[in-house]
């Protein structure tokens, strides 16, 4: 009788594992006990994989996923229960299969590269308990399109979302304190961003190389950063923090910054120019590199340091204006590195500091001059006009306004000076009362 009861248990026990999902039985999670809580530690697949993690185990309760414990594994699914508080650094790093990860509220912390390279999750929410993301927490997760960041999120780490191609929006909610630097980088598809009322610490560049996107918005409430015209400012505008890369055009930075942030316009390829004010005093390190689409700059006296690599592979960047006298600069050979090869920098007279080369740059004085003592000035074949004089090469454009008392100047005619000289001539100056004129750079 006993040997007959025991076959009937065995044979309900082959019925129950066999009413068991298939990825239930051939799945086993390992674990470690200290101090009366349990970590995950990992996870034996045979073949694809559904995991809900139990809230307890031998009586005790299930804590924190532990450091690798899931990692590159071919898991599917995971539930996360709330009696998990910690997931672990790359506790789930490289899982490409991975699809649906649900987390209950409890979890407090996720570490550095927990869910870095899961490609195929298309969606994360993240619960209220969780309060920080760390270092590139979700980067590389390509497929990526939708957060839902819970209310309980204080600080995003460095490269938190890097990488992440699918993602077109991001709103950070006001409960974020900070932000880490080159949080959502490289994120290609994203084209609008908002940051809250309580984001007090933006670190480089949070947005860097996103070529898409138009615009930067700030909250109103927020007490440290504003957004003008989709730009990102610290709230006095002194300090330039990070210009959008998929704008184009050009662009005229406000009177009243006095520093421009390094990669405060990295990658802004269809930048073509750019109005640097004379309240600028610091162009900090790679502050316009890879910007393709510029091909002139002025940098204003005020400038007294540029950073190392300001304008690296500028590459259709030709001609820099310096106003005033040279600026300091670190790593100076790098300053202009990988510009056109004809690329050139023009100074003017009686300023200090220049030789025949500034960081690399080929220099040399910009020293047009409108002859008004020679035979070519004044009016001949109907055309009121005179010669310029300079270094060879030089490109000079001519304006005219009819008032000086309150000038509009408008540009006449562009000339190059080829032998040391070229004729300017205005056809149209019998149309005015009065004209006046002024070279100036292109």
């Amino acid at each position: 009788m006993k040997a007959k009861r025991n076959v009937i248990r065995a044979f309900l026990l082959g019925v129950m594992l066999l009413l068991l999902p298939p990825t239930e039985v051939q799945s086993q999670l390992t674990f470690t006990t200290n101090n009366g809580a349990i970590t995950i530690t990992g996870y034996n697949l045979v073949a694809g994989g559904v995991v809900n993690i139990p809230s307890t185990t031998n009586g005790y309760p299930v804590t924190s996923i532990g450091t690798n414990a899931f990692d590159d594994s071919g898991l599917v699914s995971v539930t996360i229960p709330g009696s998990i508080i910690t997931i672990g650094d790359w506790a789930f790093f490289g899982c490409q299969n991975l699809t649906n990860v649900t987390m209950s509220n409890g979890v407090a912390n996720i570490g550095n590269y927990a869910f870095m390279a899961c490609i195929s999750l298309a969606e994360i929410t993240l619960p209220d308990s969780v309060t920080n993301l760390g270092l590139e927490s979700f980067a590389s997760c390509e497929n990526l399109n939708n957060i839902a960041f819970g209310n309980g999120l204080t600080s995003i780490g460095d490269d938190a979302f890097r990488d992440c191609f699918s993602l077109t929006s991001v709103s950070i909610p006001n409960n974020v304190t900070s932000i880490g630097s080159t949080a959502f980088s490289v994120c290609t598809s994203l084209t609008n961003a908002t940051i809250g009322s309580g984001v007090t610490n933006v670190l480089d560049n949070p947005f860097l190389e996103c070529q898409n996107l138009a615009a930067i918005t700030v909250d109103n409430n927020n007490p440290a950063y504003v957004s003008v015209d989709g730009v990102l400012f610290n709230k006095s505008l002194t300090f330039l923090e990070e210009y959008p890369a998929g704008r184009t055009g050009t662009y005229q930075i406000p009177n009243s910054v006095t520093l421009i942030a390094g990669d405060a316009f990295d990658y802004c390829t269809g930048l073509t120019g750019i109005t640097i004010p004379n309240s600028v005093t610091n162009i900090i390190g790679v502050a316009f590199d890879n910007c393709y689409g510029l091909t002139d700059v002025t940098i204003p006296a005020s400038v007294t340091f540029i950073g190392g690599g300001a304008f690296l592979n500028c590459t259709n960047l030709g001609i820099v204006f310096f106003v005033g006298n040279a600026p300091a600069a670190t790593q100076p050979m790098r300053v202009f590195s990988g510009l056109k090869n004809n690329a050139i920098g023009y100074y003017l007279f009686g300023k200090t500091g220049w030789g025949s080369t500034y960081s690399g740059l080929p220099t040399v004085l910009w020293n047009p001059q409108a002859q008004t003592s020679d035979c070519s000035f004044g009016v001949r074949t109907n055309q009121f006009g005179f010669n310029i004089t300079g270094i060879s090469n030089l490109v000079i454009v001519v304006e005219a306004c009819t008032n000086l008392s309150n000038p509009v100047w408008q540009p006449v005619q562009t000339n190059t000076i080829t032998g040391g000289s070229s004729y300017f001539g205005d056809s149209q100056w019998m149309n005015f009362p009065s004209r006046f004129y002024r070279l100036r750079s292109p």
